[in-house]
Formats: structure tokens, C-alpha cells, sequence
């Protein structure tokens, strides 16, 4: 028996694909008998006897987390869903062309490996709290202040330009203004400072849109990486990411993700596309342009500047995320994890 503990359902996906194989889904089966018996003996006001029995029977079943495992054993069964966990440890695999021709744009696979979850707000949140509380050690005079740190009354000045972070709401482009002034003394060059932590937040959400994302990396090479977006509000195990990260951590470990392959990054995509022409003297051709700004985003996204697979990884739409709990040697449940 295989035991799940799921991260992420899509249950929208989920019911869609069901139903496409079953002709629909039944969301409850219900079934109630109910017998009764009544006797009666003796004068009437006097003497009664009465019994009654029955048996009311009610089968309700709802799918709730058993419903992707009957639409992962129905699509095993199809043979439509394709395990390519351990070919994808051969880096040999990615760069050749039977990556793509085995496994082609929208194929449903099942990929098991080592990856880590990554999220712009939880990044920023993190190094908000990390400033606020040196801040506080510096003000007790348990850390030491650095020079280059302004005084109170600059401080405040430029706090109230950038917007009181605390009572205001942060947008996403303005995740970085919730890291409060503050220097870290250190060796040139690895000193850790306000200007330093809101720099790696603007870089964070650039590279991935803020949101949950679950980078899978299952050889030596980081470079080979899988990336799935987790769409909020469709079941996440918990949806702050705080929580989230204060449960499962930053560091990679084994996760399983079951979807489809959304779409692959190729070598020629990393070359920015010249000018194709895109209007002449009275004419401004649409399609032409969309082209191009799309050739144009996919070289920045081939380049690792915007939010779409680097070569030569590609990007899978999921079903679900899941850790599989199993029994060891010893007959104990245990949840794997990766260093």
C-alpha cells in the first residue's frame, strides 16, 4: 500500500481527467434500506406489545485525496502515464533527442526526485525578519553597528519615502520594501546590508513569479531542472508560505510530481530574434509582432531572466505533488528526504 502526503492537487485537472475515462464521476453512493415491524397483543389500553426493528444502511464516498490515486492507478492501467524518473538521472538523456521524442509536449508523466520549493514573499519575509531582528540586537547593544548605517532621524526619512511597510499593503513588484535599513559589519564584500537582501528579493521575483514554485533537479547537475508553478487555491497542504516553509524547509528533498509536459526550452531559443519587420508604411502586422515578442521573451526566459524553463530542462503542468510515505525494513512508516 502506498501512502501519500500530498503538497498540491489540482482538483479540477483531476475530476476532468477522470471523467473523460470513467464517462463521468460519481461523487457519493448512497444506498438506505429500512425495515419495520410492528406487533401488538392484549387489550387495547391494557396490555401492548410492540416491536421494531430496521436497518438503515448509508454509503457516502467522498474522493477528497483518494481522488488523484484512482486517476494515477486508471491512467497506469491506460498506459498513458509514463514513469521517467530514472532516465532523467543520465544527463546524457537531456541533451539528446530522445528526451523529446520519447517524451513529447503534453505527455502525462511521473517524476520522482530530489527539489526544493521556492517563493518570492517567503524570501522577502525572510529577510525582513532577519533585518528587524538585528536591528533589535543592534538596538540592545547585542550587535555591533556598522558605520555606514544612517542615524534614527535619516532613517525614518527615508522609511517614510519608501511607504510605512507595515500598515500598508506590500505589492509584488514592492516585496523589497519590507526589509528595514540595517548593516552587517563584515570582511569587504561580505558585509550584509539592506541594499544587499532587497537586491537578491528583486532578483527572486523576477526570476519566478511569486507564487509557489517546485524546482526538481534529478541529477549532479543543477543545471538539468524540471520546474512546476502551483497554482494557488487548488488544495495546497497549506497555502502561507510561512508555514509552508517552516514545515518542509528550503532544502531539497524527494518529492513526486505527476502532470504534463508543458513545454521545453531548445538550444536556438536563447538567441535574441532581430527585427522581422513589423510594420511598413500603413500597416502594423499583429501576429508578426506577438511572434516576435514571444521569440524575444523565450531568448530572455533560455538566459534564466524570466520565468520560463532554461535550456535544456523543460516545465510540467501538475496534477499532483506528493511525498510517498512507505514501510522500511522494520515495518515503520517513513517519509524519504533528500540532503
Amino acid at each position: 500500500m502506498i501512502l501519500r502526503e500530498f503538497l498540491y492537487v489540482d482538483t479540477d485537472k483531476v475530476r476532468s481527467m477522470q471523467a473523460q475515462i470513467d464517462g463521468g464521476i460519481s461523487e457519493n453512493q448512497g444506498n438506505t434500506t429500512k425495515k419495520m415491524k410492528t406487533t401488538s397483543g392484549g387489550t387495547k389500553g391494557i396490555l401492548s406489545h410492540q416491536q421494531e426493528w430496521g436497518t438503515e444502511v448509508h454509503v457516502s464516498k467522498s474522493f477528497g485525496d483518494a481522488m488523484f490515486p484512482i486517476l494515477e492507478e486508471s491512467l497506469e492501467s491506460l498506459g498513458i502515464l509514463k514513469d521517467i524518473s530514472e532516465e532523467l538521472t543520465f544527463p546524457e538523456f537531456w541533451s539528446s533527442d530522445a528526451l523529446q521524442h520519447e517524451v513529447p509536449i503534453g505527455s502525462i508523466v511521473r517524476i520522482s526526485a530530489l527539489g526544493s520549493l521556492f517563493d518570492a514573499r517567503y524570501v522577502a519575509t525572510s529577510f525582513a525578519n532577519f533585518a528587524t531582528i538585528y536591528t533589535g540586537l543592534q538596538g540592545i547593544g547585542a550587535a555591533p553597528r556598522s558605520s555606514k548605517v544612517t542615524n534614527g532621524k535619516q532613517q525614518q526619512t527615508r522609511n517614510q519615502r519608501r511607504g510605512n511597510v507595515n500598515n500598508e499593503k506590500i505589492e509584488i513588484e514592492e516585496l523589497e520594501k519590507m526589509i528595514p535599513d540595517f548593516e552587517m559589519p563584515g570582511e569587504p564584500g561580505k558585509a550584509i546590508g539592506a541594499d544587499r537582501l532587497r537586491s537578491l528579493v528583486r532578483i527572486s521575483r523576477g526570476m519566478f513569479n511569486p507564487g509557489l514554485h517546485l524546482n526538481l533537479t534529478p541529477t549532479q547537475d543543477d543545471r538539468l531542472s524540471i520546474g512546476a508553478r502551483l497554482q494557488e487555491g487548488r488544495q495546497y497542504l497549506d497555502s502561507d508560505p510561512e508555514i509552508l516553509f517552516a514545515r518542509y524547509g528550503t532544502k531539497k528533498q524527494e518529492w513526486t510530481i505527476v502532470g504534463t509536459v508543458g513545454q521545453y526550452s531548445r538550444m536556438e531559443d536563447a538567441v535574441y530574434p532581430g527585427d522581422p519587420g513589423l510594420a511598413d508604411a500603413i500597416n502594423v502586422y499583429r501576429n508578426r509582432t506577438a511572434e516576435y515578442i514571444n521569440s524575444f521573451m523565450g531568448a530572455m526566459g533560455a538566459q534564466g531572466f524570466s520565468d520560463l524553463p532554461q535550456y535544456p530542462g523543460f516545465s510540467l503542468v501538475p496534477f499532483a505533488v506528493y511525498r510517498v510515505i512507505s514501510n522500511d525494513q522494520n515495518g515503520q512508516i517513513s517519509v524519504p528526504n533528500g540532503g
